[in-house]
Formats: C-alpha cells, sequence, structure tokens
C-alpha cells in the first residue's frame, strides 16, 4: 500500500510537471511571437536606438522617462480633450464635405447625360 501510495504520488507530480512545461513552453511561444511583433513593427530597433542615445548623454537628465518619452515624440502638455474635440469637428466637416462629393458627382453626371443626349 505504501508503494501504490508513493506510485499515485509519483504519477501526480510527474503530471504536474508535464502541465507546469507546457504552460512554460506557451508562455516562452507567446513571449517570442510578441518579441517578433515588436522587431518586425520597428519597436525594438526604436527603443534600443532611445537608450542608447539617452546612455550617450553627457548629462543625465533629470528624468529618464521624460527624456524617452520626448526621443520617441511622445510631447507632454497635450489636451486630450481639446484633441477629441477637435477630432469630432473635423469628422463633421469631412462628413459635410463627403456629402457634397456625392452631390457633385450626381450633377456631373446629369450634365454629361445631357450632353450625350443633346
Amino acid at each position: 500500500q505504501t508503494q501504490t501510495k508513493t506510485t499515485k504520488t509519483f504519477h501526480r507530480s510527474a503530471n504536474n510537471s508535464v502541465a507546469t512545461m507546457k504552460k512554460e513552453e506557451t508562455g516562452e511561444t507567446q513571449r517570442a511571437e510578441f518579441r517578433r511583433y515588436l522587431e518586425k513593427s520597428g519597436v525594438i530597433p526604436q527603443l534600443t536606438r532611445t537608450i542608447i542615445s539617452l546612455y550617450e548623454e553627457p548629462e543625465r537628465p533629470n528624468s529618464a522617462m521624460e527624456y524617452i518619452k520626448a526621443s520617441l515624440g511622445a510631447g507632454g502638455g497635450v489636451d486630450v480633450e481639446e484633441l477629441k474635440a477637435e477630432n469630432d469637428e473635423l469628422k463633421r466637416v469631412n462628413a459635410v464635405l463627403e456629402a457634397q462629393v456625392i452631390d457633385i458627382a450626381a450633377k456631373l453626371q446629369e450634365l454629361r447625360m445631357e450632353q450625350e443626349e443633346g
């Protein structure tokens, strides 16, 4: 009975180890895929250049994070609400202009048809 208990414990432990290994492999695969995605999209090279640039600065900036943000073009002091409002207004103007294009295209078609008839 002791041997059976030991065998069950061993099998349970082995099954847990296999499950853990599969999870680790899945995690590794996901990390590798994400890394390839970052490399393909140019994120890793850009971050590398930014960090090297920070390293090569003769005087360390007070905030490394602010330096990196500025280097990557994340401007500070941006009013998000103002940008959203501007975006909404531009969408509205765009919709009006698109409607005008449709109207003008229809009028042009009518004129072409009249010209062909006459």
